[in-house]
């Protein structure tokens, strides 16, 4: 009985022995054992041999704000997604207007509470931008508060319409030259004069009679991104975009028009990232 237990303790020891060897062959030097518990890491980051790693967001949505030396505001809406890592294919749709660098705004001094109007403008010049393109990293981000910036590359469609302005006309009494009239018209540059002019009309008068303009732009910008977070998007973005028409815009009366409209812009974006 007691070789029998001899026997079985020495088998015992000898497979923990080789038990032993083969868990340890696969681990490094140093290592913790093999089952040792590894707590899960949570976070925005994740861990690679002790330094952080970016998570790569595939895709984005943003909207904001944009301006351009035409005297002209907007406002701006984008879909991108990464094609590799440093590339993001882009998809936008922005709504602005132009403006003549002529215009003027004045008032008919004449009357106390006349309203103010843009003397010699013949339309207003709504703009429709879809277009498409990409953006490449220049600088990546090197941690969460940096900046990473981007060259941007963009074309498409632009949609113009010409809105025709309406003005408030004075035309008075003959019985009392004292006392006036209103009537809102079209304005003409043949037929009314600044004195004429008791101010504009509500905005959306003649809004059925607009033409609509087809063109194309091109877009050329450096994206600067700032975000604290890498599903944030939080940029600001300048550049150089080109609008063209088939045809000149008749935007003011006695001076000259243009068919190309080239301007500096300025966006400002904010969005999110996912997967």
């Amino acid at each position: 009985m007691r070789q029998r237990f001899n026997l079985f303790f020495s088998l015992s020891f000898l497979s923990a022995s080789l038990f032993a060897q083969v868990g340890g062959r696969d681990q490094p030097p140093g290592s913790p054992p093999a089952d040792a518990y590894t707590p899960p890491i949570a976070g925005r980051y994740s861990q690679g041999m002790g330094d952080e790693v970016k998570v790569l967001y595939r895709n984005e949505m943003s909207g904001g704000l944009l301006a351009h030396t035409y005297s002209g505001f907007g406002l701006n809406f984008r879909r991108g997604k990464h094609v590799t890592g440093f590339r993001k294919r882009v998809t936008e749709a922005e709504f602005t207007y132009i403006r003549n660098p002529k215009e003027v705004k004045t008032v008919n001094p004449t009357f106390d509470n006349s309203k103010g109007f843009y003397y010699g403008k013949l339309n207003s010049f709504l703009v429709f931008r879809l277009g498409t393109g990409y953006q490449n990293v220049i600088y990546s981000k090197p941690e969460k508060s940096g900046v990473e910036i981007r060259y941007v590359t963009m074309v498409g469609a632009s949609l113009g319409i010409a809105k025709p302005v309406y003005l408030e006309i004075l035309h008075p009494d003959p019985s009392n030259p004292n006392t006036y009239s209103l009537t809102t018209e079209r304005y003409n540059p043949a037929i009314h004069t600044i004195d004429q002019i008791y101010g504009r009309a509500p905005y959306f008068t003649g809004f059925g009679e607009s033409q609509i303009y087809p063109g194309g732009y091109i877009k050329l910008g450096l994206n600067f991104e700032y975000g604290s977070y890498d599903d944030d998007v939080k940029a600001i973005e300048c550049g150089v975009v080109a609008d063209g028409y088939y045809k000149v815009v008749p935007i003011m009366a006695n001076t000259s028009n243009r068919q190309v409209f080239v301007a500096f812009y300025l966006n400002i974006l904010y969005g999110r990232k996912w997967f």
